[in-house]
Formats: C-alpha cells, structure tokens, sequence
C-alpha cells in the first residue's frame, strides 16, 4: 500500500479518533499523541489493513484500547468528559450562560455514569456510530448496547429532573 492510498484510507476518520482519545484521556496533547500512535500502528501494519472489513471501527476499536492502556499505566481512576465541539451563533450572554451550565452539567452527569455507558454514549450521540459497529468497536452484542445506551440517557434525563425540579414542591 503506498503512502497515498494509506491516506486516502484514514485521514477520513482522522478526527473521529481524536474527539474519541480527547473524551478519553481529557488533555488535547495526550489526544494528539494517542491519534499519532494510533497512525503510526496502522502504517506499520498497512499490508494488512486491506484484510479489515471497516477499518475505521478497527481504528476506534484501537484508539479505545490506546487509551485505556494509558490511562491505566497512569493509574488514573477519574474520568473526566469534555466535548468541546459545541458552537452557537449570535446569542445573549444569559441564554450562552445558561447554555453552557446546561452542557457542563450534561458533561458532569455522563462523568458520574459506568465507563462502558460513557464510550457507548459517546460512540453513539458524539460520533454517530451505527449500533452494529459500535458492538463490534466494543465486543458486545447490539442489544447490550441498546440497552446500556437507553439506560445511560435515562440516568441523565432523571438527574437532570432532578436538579431543574429542585426546590419545587410536588403536591
């Protein structure tokens, strides 16, 4: 495979990565040094990328077991989510506030959820994965993945129910 097809093949998903190592390992160097690692692999094994189905769930499944790896030799035990892909246009400063509050606090109730509700949420609802590849990506069957996904929304919609009802009697 010459130096051009290799590019052809994976620059496409080249940010996916990133994003995915970003929620991960929190800092955006750590994210680079992970998305280098993760080409740096592939080019050395590039004779056998033509034998994946879906190199980019091979990718992801990769940078998922990268990241892990690091943040274990780190003895890292707090995970930490940040999604900075969030823009708006033209809005008041007390709608961007309230906006920004509302997305930390979704930030901090999928911090709080188990990791594999974490990295399906993210797969999921960040990165538009299908649920078959994101079973193959995590080694899990399709339902499991349905249903961890359904429960992680419904931990965060009742928390967040929580928090905007309280101080408000119910009768």
């Amino acid at each position: 495979m010459k130096q051009s097809e290799f590019l052809n093949l994976v620059m496409p998903f080249k940010d996916k990565v990133f994003r995915l190592s970003k929620r991960l390992l929190v800092s955006n160097e750590e994210a680079e040094d992970a998305t280098q690692e993760l080409f740096m692999k592939l080019w050395k094994n590039k004779e056998k990328i033509s034998s994946y189905k879906n190199v980019e769930a091979f990718a992801m499944t990769m940078t998922k077991n990268y990241c892990f790896d690091r943040l274990k030799s780190k003895q890292a035990s707090n995970l930490s989510l940040v999604h900075s892909n969030y823009k708006e246009k033209e809005t008041s400063l007390d709608k961007k506030t309230d906006l920004n509050d509302s997305v930390s606090i979704v930030h901090q109730l999928i911090a709080k959820l188990p990791e594999q509700q974490q990295m399906i949420i993210q797969l999921r609802d960040v990165e538009q994965y299908e649920y078959e590849e994101i079973s193959k990506m995590l080694d899990i069957k399709p339902t499991a993945v349905r249903v961890a996904l359904s429960r992680a929304r419904k931990t965060i919609r009742e928390q967040l129910i929580k928090q905007h009802n309280y101080g408000i009697k119910q009768n």
